[in-house]
């Protein structure tokens, strides 16, 4: 499939390719591209470019648009991967740079949100000052709710914290990279993805590129608070087994202060005479307390064991129902 497609790329001019996941998205298709090809032909004419959409099992017209666009500027221009169903941002980027075919890659969301003004000084940091990617970091979330706003800067701190790894903190999915580091990050087949942690896994020279936050152009974002939580949470339990230790810390802590009281009780007994031990009170307390902390282990413990189960059933990450570029219905490894 690579090598056919590569066939269609111009000998004498690099590729760059632009993965964008989209769902229903039908108002910003034909504005990105646009804009795409805006910035090529004034800023980059020596490179030639190809947008990669991924349909995520959109239920508007997002697939239509696309079409349309293909038929405007052409297979070569436009290449898209539509979903059966809605799988996920996660796995609508897995699904592009597992097909991706240009000499640099760039993933990006398609409102515009991500400038796409800033790939050429993505692309010098690559060319001339030698990185193997360059990724883009907003410096403000103007536009963004406060509470949305404090959770996100919140995050990174407190990831960075408890899995080891460096998360710059506004950090985006906005990147250019070369090939090498597209294919390293679709190596990644797990179910549960994280795609900011697979970036800071995998190493490789990145450069950060600052930029202020801009708004959609069009439609309303796709993320609720309650959808950022569960990717929060996902990209926790996906790079950190803290939560496995710090429940034997809390045992140990509960055994310890279990000692604690029995010396005091002790203590009081032989030494004053006052039994403190009994009580219906006390022995609740001690139910109450031991049960919910019971429940908290068996939900942490519950939480890796539902991860674990979802990946030993080896399901696709995606399916494909409609593609121009050929690529398998079903994407595993």
């Amino acid at each position: 499939m690579w090598e056919t497609l590569e066939k269609k790329m111009s000998v004498n001019m690099k590729t760059i390719e632009l993965v964008t996941p989209s769902f229903n998205e039908e108002k910003c298709i034909e504005k990105f591209i646009e804009e795409v090809d805006r910035v090529f032909s004034l800023e980059l004419p020596d490179y030639q470019y190809l947008v990669t959409y991924v349909d995520d099992g959109s239920s508007d017209k997002t697939l239509v648009e696309i079409k349309r666009m293909e038929e405007a500027y052409g297979s070569d221009k436009v290449h898209y991967i539509s979903f059966s169903r809605n799988f996920g941002k996660e796995s609508a980027i897995y699904a592009g740079l597992c097909n991706c075919v240009g000499d640099y890659v760039v993933l990006l969301d398609v409102d515009l949100q991500h400038p796409v003004t800033l790939i050429p000084e993505m692309l010098k940091a690559i060319e001339e000052e030698g990185y193997d990617c360059a990724t883009a970091r907003r410096t403000s979330r103007k536009g963004e709710g406060k509470i949305k706003s404090f959770f996100s800067r919140n995050f990174y701190h407190l990831f960075n914290h408890i899995t080891g790894l460096k998360l710059m903190p506004g950090a985006t999915d906005f990147r250019l990279m070369k090939r090498e580091v597209a294919q390293a990050i679709a190596k990644f087949s797990e179910r549960e993805r994280f795609t900011k942690g697979i970036y800071s896994w995998i190493g490789f020279q990145n450069k950060w590129i600052p930029y202020a936050n801009v708004e959609r152009t069009e439609g309303e974002s796709k993320w609720s608070m309650r959808g950022l939580a569960r990717y929060s949470l996902n990209g926790f339990l996906a790079f950190a087994t803290t939560p496995l230790r710090a429940i034997i810390y809390m045992g140990l802590l509960i055994v310890a202060a279990t000692v604690v009281w029995i010396i005091k009780i002790l203590v009081d007994y032989l030494a004053f005479g006052v039994a403190t031990g009994n009580g219906v009170t006390t022995l609740t307390l001690i139910t109450l307390f031991l049960g919910g902390m019971v429940l908290t282990v068996l939900g942490v413990i519950g939480e890796y064991m539902a991860r674990i189960y979802m990946e030993v059933k080896n399901r696709p990450i995606y399916i494909t129902r409609e593609t121009n570029i050929g690529c398998q219905s079903e994407k595993q490894d």
